[in-house]
């Protein structure tokens, strides 16, 4: 009997501490992971930017006189044709400046006639005395006289000739200011600004004031947008090129790139380049100043194997990297030789049959940020990659999850723990 009690003593505790370990025991559940298919299609590497819509040919009209606003004949959005009117300004004071000048030049032509004259009666008066010196009836001294007085009348007409060019010069300056008091546009387009009005005072002593801002051609108009100096590269002219406005949410717009200039525009120590787009703008929908988010297209490459980016981010729990490091180094090439650097750092975790991870090196292409275009011996189209891992987070200790994904055991382990 003593005995019997014994052995279910013995058994007793058993059950005892085999409950204890199962239910306060530590327990692995297995790991699962969300994975997708290798696709085989289309990959496009983009570069993204920011810009404004401005037109191709953008003209300011100024004034090149003084003067008050008389009269205005253009507005916002008026369109208009070359040599237009489109204001005047009040011209009085120029009228008469250029009657002013014009009485100047016919008292200049009328001093030249008498000066014209004048040298006609000397020259008479040279050839007489020249005459009757040679029969002594007057003496050398009065041929001289003669002579000097000749010399001088041909002097003071060409001191007349200088003012008559001279009184011209001035009429025609005052002609022309007259009329530049009238101001036309140099060219058909569309007014976008304007930005005077009637009465208005403006100075042009020392600089051209702006009283309309012209677009040539709304109808062809550009985006300048400013690209980083490490996206510059792949752009040249004629690539392709897309962009959205706020105005028309969700609306692509097709354009292509016109110019890459060569000035770097430094702000705050980051160098970018302009970049320009040009597009079609039948319907003036497109207005001045928009901001427009630019896609241009860098590559394309049709019908290759790639995946989303986060299959390449993936990194699997710390238990599994142990176990697959020895394989992970041994693994060749994708060309069959020794590993690339870029093939070392760069690899997909592939889900075999037996649920089991296998970490394939690959080659990075070019990117749409969301998908890679990828080259490997070990994938196909169709094979599983993992891009994370699809178990809850208090199923396993932290330590098992890859950087980020928890801080140590979960809240309830510890707190049967009693910590």
């Amino acid at each position: 009997m003593r005995r019997v009690t014994v052995i279910v003593a013995v058994l007793a505790l058993g059950l005892a501490i085999a409950g204890y370990v199962f239910f306060n025991g530590e327990r692995k559940v297995p790991v699962r992971y969300r994975t997708v298919a290798v696709e085989r299609g289309t990959v496009v590497s983009l570069v993204t930017a920011t810009g404004t819509i401005n037109p191709i040919t953008t003209i300011q009209v100024g004034s090149q006189v003084s003067g008050m606003i008389e009269s205005l004949h253009a507005d916002f959005n008026s369109r208009v044709k070359a040599n237009q009117v489109v204001a005047r300004i009040d011209p009085f004071p120029y009228q008469a400046r250029r009657d002013q000048a014009a009485a100047s030049l016919a008292n200049a032509k009328a001093a030249w006639e008498k000066a014209r004259i004048d040298l006609a009666q000397r020259r008479r008066e040279l050839d007489r005395a020249k005459s009757l010196i040679g029969q002594q009836f007057i003496s050398q001294n009065e041929v001289d006289v003669a002579l000097t007085a000749s010399e001088g009348a041909l002097a003071q007409l060409k001191v007349t000739e200088a003012a008559v060019k001279q009184a011209e010069a001035m009429l025609q300056a005052a002609e022309l200011d007259l009329k530049y008091t009238v101001i036309r546009s140099p060219v058909d387009g569309v007014v976008i600004s304007r930005q005077v009005e009637v009465g208005q005072r403006i100075s042009a002593s020392f600089s051209i004031p702006t009283l309309f801002l012209i677009a040539e051609d709304v109808t062809k108009m550009q985006v300048d947008t400013n690209v980083s100096e490490a996206d510059i590269g792949g752009i040249a002219e004629g690539k392709a090129a897309t962009f959205t406005v706020d105005a028309y949410p969700g609306e692509p717009f097709q354009g292509r790139v016109r110019q890459v200039r060569n000035a770097p525009i430094n702000i705050q120590n980051v160098v970018t380049y302009d970049v320009v787009v040009e597009f079609e703008n039948p319907d003036f929908r497109l207005k001045p100043g928009m901001t427009a988010n630019v896609s241009i297209v860098i590559d394309k490459k049709d019908q290759v194997l790639k995946v989303p980016s986060s299959a390449l981010r993936f990194t699997p729990p710390k238990a599994v990297r142990e176990e697959k490091a020895g394989a992970v180094g041994d693994r060749p090439s994708p060309a069959g030789g020794a590993e690339t650097p870029a093939s070392r750092r760069w690899g997909v975790w592939k889900l075999t049959a037996n649920n089991d991870l296998e970490r394939i090196p690959v080659m990075m292409g070019i990117s749409d940020r969301a998908y890679v275009e990828i080259a490997a011996e070990g994938i196909q189209e169709g094979d599983q990659v993992v891009v994370a891992i699809d178990a809850p987070r208090g199923e396993r200790k932290g330590a098992e999850l890859p950087p980020g994904f928890g801080n140590g055991q979960s809240r309830g382990a510890r707190r049967d723990r009693g910590l």
